[in-house]
């Protein structure tokens, strides 16, 4: 009898389909498109606003997010997983990744999270065309500022659990109750939120999406100071008989979960931020080489080496999982992306320490001090910064879900148990 040939080993189709992706990635077509960004970046990428990026800054300004976004809209490339039908670019998956990789090395800001990449695309996916007329412009010129009203007291990982009810009146929902950690609450213009409006089912249902004015009657934004000492970013929202028109719901009423299970999604795979974990990487690399401790480079010391190759080995991990997930998935990412999310932001957190530490004790004498920074060494405000980074970055593991809740979601979506 004949045997057929052996079957390829993993190592031999991690191989070949890595081959497969590094062709995609450098075509002639990519290749340009790659050039047409990184001259946005090198030509009007504010500097003001590229140093708060190598800073970690995470939450750069309404006015600095708005005035990038602006900029990059004249070029043509603002919200750009948004189709061409509704303004967008229509990049594809290869023309996305690089877009993403590129910003995030230069330093540049990310997207306007709340309106670009998560409302977005949900009005796209299930909005009236109405509501795609309404609401879709404001986001793609960068004159609306969305923030997201999900988590509540009580209600955060167990999101289902929320209570904050809108009560059906005519043609308005009546919203009473409150939303917590809501990021950019205080700045935002509108917000996009699910709402309890039937309590009698499983918990996962009489959940509504509704989008309202954030300068309603009976509203209340009350800010929360953080200890990192980077200012103001998250609130507590209270709703006193705040009226939300009936044509500001997305989908049907009870039908909230699904859509926002769908919002959820793109933030946890968004979360991961796979790219900016690579340029924090490098940046930590380049201050190890260039610090000089006892006569020799820090990166030259074997503890600091071994620490610097064990974040190497974990992020290249978790970039394969990502390329693996974009281009190689066949089908829409669902329960997997809770897997990115994971192990995506343990590494993130995992690399943002190891800068805090090897930066030394100068990490504490300006932290919480932002108007001393200034009259600081260098190296102390490099320091302070990096470890205000450190303890800002510890909230990408809570939120989106915390990392307990995303092994659940892969134990119950993915093994099936």
């Amino acid at each position: 009898m004949t045997r057929g040939p052996a079957p390829a080993s993993v190592f031999e189709m991690e191989e070949a389909w890595m081959d497969r992706f590094e062709d995609t990635l450098n075509t002639p077509e990519a290749e340009e498109f790659r050039n047409r960004v990184r001259t946005l970046l090198s030509e009007h990428l504010p500097e003001d606003i590229r140093v708060q990026g190598e800073q970690e800054k995470m939450d750069v300004s309404k006015e600095d997010q708005r005035r990038w976004h602006k900029i990059v809209r004249a070029h043509g490339l603002a919200c750009p997983s948004w189709p061409s039908e509704y303004g967008g670019p229509g990049l594809n998956d290869t023309e996305l990744y690089i877009l993403e990789r590129e910003f995030a090395l230069a330093g540049a800001p990310r997207p306007m999270i709340y309106g670009v990449t998560m409302l977005g695309p949900a009005l796209i996916a299930h909005g009236t065309a109405e509501q795609k007329r309404r609401f879709l412009p404001g986001i793609l010129e960068g004159d609306t500022f969305w923030c997201q009203g999900f988590s509540e007291t009580g209600a955060g990982s167990d999101l289902a659990s929320l209570k904050c009810a809108a009560r059906r009146e005519g043609e308005e929902y009546v919203i009473n109750g409150h939303k917590m950690w809501t990021s950019e609450g205080h700045i935002a213009d509108w917000m996009f939120g699910i709402f309890r409006t039937d309590s009698t089912g499983r918990k996962q249902q009489g959940i509504t999406f509704l989008l309202l004015d954030m300068r309603s009657p009976g509203i209340t934004v009350q800010p929360i100071q953080t200890f990192d000492g980077t200012g103001i970013e998250i609130n507590q929202v209270f709703f006193d008989d705040v009226r939300v028109p009936v044509d500001q719901r997305i989908g049907t009423e009870g039908a909230g979960w699904d859509i926002a299970k769908s919002v959820l999604t793109a933030e946890r795979f968004g979360n991961a931020e796979v790219s900016r974990s690579i340029a924090s990487l490098a940046r930590l690399k380049a201050y190890c080489r260039s610090t000089v401790v006892d006569g020799r480079p820090l990166v030259e010391n074997p503890f600091v080496a071994r620490r610097l190759v064990e974040l190497e080995i974990a992020l290249h991990a978790v970039e394969q999982t990502e390329l693996r997930f974009l281009f190689h998935a066949g089908e829409e990412v669902g329960a997997e992306a809770a897997l990115l999310k994971l192990r995506g932001t343990e590494v993130q957190n995992a690399i943002l320490a190891a800068t805090t530490d090897l930066r030394g004790p100068a990490a504490s004498i300006f932290f919480a001090q932002s108007d001393r920074e200034a009259d600081a060494p260098a190296s102390h405000a490099a320091a302070s910064q990096a470890l205000k980074a450190h303890m800002n970055y510890r909230k990408t593991m809570i939120y989106g879900g915390s990392s307990e809740v995303q092994r659940n979601i892969l134990a119950k979506g993915v093994l099936g148990l």
